[in-house]
């Protein structure tokens, strides 16, 4: 995908209630044509959806991303499935034990993941 097409998906996928694609090229700082054609693309990809839309009795569309599935490695601290998944608790999640750890088992393996050669070396 070209820089243009991910530009816009991040614009429009930072809005959650998507953007007018007739804004949508200003905003690119591309012309309406291009904008079309970087559209086209995303919604070939099915990354975004596109709903008419009427504003000021004109008609455009309004464009929406669509949300892909969640990357399992975000629910996993190495090995450990996040807890929250199985829980019944009605906790705070400031106060949550079992939260607090994964969260710290979380923070040492990316620091395990981002420095494999220091491993080596011990």
């Amino acid at each position: 995908m070209t820089g243009s097409e991910e530009d816009a998906f991040r614009l429009i996928a930072s809005q959650p209630e998507g953007v007018l694609q007739s804004e949508l090229w200003k905003m690119l700082g591309v012309d309406s044509r291009k904008c079309s054609r970087i559209v086209k693309k995303l919604l070939d990809t099915n990354r975004v959806e596109r709903i008419e839309y009427r504003q000021d009795g004109i008609k455009t569309f309004r464009l929406i991303a669509k949300k892909g599935p969640v990357d399992p490695r975000c629910l996993l601290a190495g090995e450990e499935l996040i807890p929250c998944i199985a829980c019944d608790l009605e906790c705070s999640v400031n106060e949550c034990n079992l939260l607090l750890d994964w969260m710290y088992q979380l923070a040492i393996s990316d620091v395990e993941v981002e420095n494999p050669e220091e491993e080596e070396e011990a």
